[in-house]
């Protein structure tokens, strides 16, 4: 006669204990790709921003100018200033503006300023801010229009290079006597940005980049003889 057994309570238990013990890993398992998928997209997020921000840079530094026509009627004296600070500013005047309007009063001049303030979304971080005037004013904390370019940053740094000196300096102003009426040859920017880690979702990782702007309107930096040079023209004349 054949019996029908079924299972006992031990078993039960010991099924159910490894249910839950699949469940408890499958779970984790999940969970973890999950912070590293957060992870991976907030640095790709970094990335695409800091591509962005440094495009926007290049591009009103490549164009940066100074005048000394102020003698027309409505006309304001150009300049470039760069502030150092934690983090940096600069603000100047370029060739960068894009009329967006039809038959608008407005040209390629603009008024360009950069800084940061307090990060909304991350406590401790900054946001890099671009503020735009199509008119030229002298007020570079006046007017224009603002947007947003990279959030979630630790550091913002300018440095500028003299083409006289071919010394690399951590600010610029031409209004100051130094470097008054001439522009860097170049700017280095650097832009580090806070992600978060994605082995400790606790912790956050810097991420820098960087790019140097070489200035159109600039003067070219001063070539000086070496050495060897006058050693080699010495002999020239000898023989």
């Amino acid at each position: 006669m054949n019996l029908r057994r079924g299972f006992t309570l031990v078993e039960v238990v010991v099924g159910i204990g490894i249910l839950a013990l699949i469940g408890t890993i499958t779970f984790s398992t999940i969970a973890s790709a999950a912070i590293t998928r957060d992870a991976l997209e907030e640095e790709d997020a970094a990335n695409q921003s800091a591509r962005v921000a440094l495009d926007r840079l290049a591009r009103d530094l490549r164009l940066a100018y100074l005048t000394k026509n102020v003698s027309a009627i409505n006309t304001y004296a150009t300049q470039f200033v760069g502030q150092n600070g934690d983090p940096d500013a600069l603000f100047f005047t370029t060739l960068s503006h894009r009329r967006m309007y039809v038959d608008s009063r407005e040209c390629d001049q603009t008024e360009v300023t950069y800084w940061t303030e307090a990060d909304p979304t991350m406590p401790g971080a900054y946001v890099l801010l671009r503020r735009e005037a199509p008119r030229i004013d002298n007020e570079p904390e006046k007017d224009g229009l603002i947007a947003p370019l990279a959030y979630h940053l630790k550091e913002v740094e300018f440095r500028y290079i003299n083409p006289e000196t071919n010394e690399w300096k951590d600010e610029w102003d031409t209004n100051g006597s130094e470097t008054s009426a001439m522009l860097p040859r170049a700017v280095q920017v650097l832009l580090v940005f806070l992600v978060p880690d994605p082995d400790d979702d606790t912790r956050l990782v810097e991420r820098p980049f960087a790019t140097t702007v070489i200035l159109h309107y600039a003067n070219k930096l001063t070539q000086k003889s070496s050495d060897s040079d006058s050693e080699g023209d010495t002999g020239e004349e000898n023989n």
